[in-house]
């Protein structure tokens, strides 16, 4: 019988040791920045949401011009994919794209900047019910009657809680709005996501360093529409270092949550992404309500096990019916 090698007992240490490493990072980071832009979009005294999540994405853009020059310049030390977001087919194939991910993070941002950050998980919780009815509408595909059922469970949970905190001094319905908005919107992006890879050959850093260019020009207009300019321009702080210091911080953030949720599904799997982000979003909504001291009722606290549990069982039928198919795909090769 064989005996593993204690260089085979190390290197398995050092492949948990690294999976650990990551997921603490993704907490770490994802937590952080939820708190983050919470600070930045509610305790600035700057009532311009949009100019924040346009320096955010201007920050990314910035950091991945940065690496991408670095990586042709260096590409023994950086390695990135190249590409150029000016050419005129990567605009035509990835700019539709690119509004929803726009759309996508100024809702998000929006929603954070009314609500508190204990609700903003259940807020933004709807995404894999609109994954699931989006899938079908779009793409045509049908889901088990386990998996809408337990989409069921977090619609429920999302009713309960958003009862629950109407009836709290920080309920902000347009806050919930753009919560429902935002999980619309996440939704669509990751289905055209996927078509979208195919023409980056699936480089998923390429399609950011996309992704955060457009936004951060699609942003302007909409900071003009929205009356942002003049609201910064008249900004007390605005010529203050420290206040530009906090941007960039959120700004970095922005970038960093990007990086560590793609290595994250990189060095697990994106069912241990889903288990991992779901833990996350417990640990966070108790943080939050610690941190700011909020009392909440019983049928709110249960309204976020609903979702968690919600959330969690759906991840699992799906889990369930991958490994299905992939038997049924093995057993017919087999015939």
């Amino acid at each position: 019988m064989y005996q593993p090698l204690e260089t085979d007992k190390e290197n398995l240490f050092t492949k948990y040791l690294r999976i650990l490493a990551v997921v603490a990072a993704y907490w770490v980071i994802s937590i952080l920045t939820v708190f983050v832009n919470k600070a930045l979009l509610s305790g600035l005294d700057l009532d311009a949401p949009l100019f924040v999540t346009w320096f955010q994405v201007l920050t990314s853009s910035s950091i991945c011009f940065v690496m991408s020059a670095l990586s042709r310049r260096y590409p023994k030390v950086f390695s990135v994919p190249d590409g150029n977001p000016l050419s005129k087919e990567v605009i035509r194939k990835v700019l539709p794209l690119s509004l929803l991910f726009t759309a996508m993070i100024a809702t998000n941002n929006l929603c954070l900047k009314y609500v508190g950050v204990a609700f903003y998980y259940v807020g933004r919780s709807l995404t894999t019910v609109f994954n699931v009815v989006l899938t079908y509408l779009l793409l045509a595909q049908k889901t088990s009657g386990k998996a809408v059922l337990c989409c069921l469970l977090i619609v429920v949970g999302f009713w309960i809680g958003v009862d629950q905190e109407s009836l709290t001094e920080s309920f902000s319905l347009i806050g919930t709005i753009f919560g429902v908005l935002g999980s619309l919107s996440l939704s669509l992006y990751s289905i055209y996501t996927k078509r979208t890879l195919q023409f980056v050959n699936q480089e998923v850093w390429l399609l950011s360093y996309y992704n955060n260019v457009y936004s951060a020009i699609i942003f302007i207009p909409l900071m003009l529409i929205n009356g942002e300019l003049q609201v910064v321009m008249d900004y007390e702080h605005l010529a203050e270092p420290w206040f530009w210091g906090v941007m960039t911080i959120g700004g970095i953030c922005g970038f960093a949550i990007g990086y560590v949720t793609a290595l994250q599904i990189k060095v697990t799997s994106p069912l241990t992404h889903n288990i991992s982000g779901t833990a996350k979003a417990c640990a966070q909504t108790v943080l939050a309500t610690t941190w700011f001291s909020e009392v909440k009722s019983i049928l709110w606290w249960t309204s976020n096990i609903v979702v968690l549990v919600g959330s969690a069982l759906y991840t699992r039928v799906k889990q369930l019916e991958m490994d299905q198919r992939h038997r049924e795909h093995i057993n017919s090769q087999k015939v």
